[in-house]
């Protein structure tokens, strides 16, 4: 996934320091590439926009992260806790088997973090 931000220290922060990415690539100031467990994440600098009208929720609901386990999704919450996270919504189980939360990102971002239900792995309706 690529994210454009206004203030890339902050989205590298909350990414590294919060969700346990790691910084792959800087190729300038502009631009940095985050990784994590096979997943990636580009930021790049968003011009002409301010913070607070940067549009992140205008652009995109949320974005996941897929862990393996429900109980993931629980250790994950305690760790965000534990780190300042803030949740929007915490741990539950969707109708279709999968758990989840929901954290509170930079630049009004959402970060959902997941354990996909059985339905949603195999297409069961």
């Amino acid at each position: 996934m690529a994210l454009r931000l206004c203030d890339l220290a902050r989205a590298e922060r909350f990414f590294t320091e919060l969700l346990g990415y790691r910084v792959a690539w800087r190729p300038d100031e502009e631009n940095v590439y985050l990784a994590r467990d096979g997943d990636s994440v580009a930021l790049h600098r968003a011009e002409g926009l301010s913070e607070e009208g940067s549009g992140a929720r205008g652009l995109l609901d949320h974005i996941g992260i897929v862990v393996e386990r429900p109980g993931d999704v629980d250790a994950w919450a305690a760790h965000l806790a534990a780190h300042g996270g803030k949740l929007t919504a915490g741990p539950r189980t969707h109708r279709d088997g999968a758990r989840s939360l929901y954290l509170a990102g930079p630049e009004g971002l959402v970060v959902q973090i997941i354990c996909l239900g059985p339905e949603s792995v195999t297409g069961a309706a």
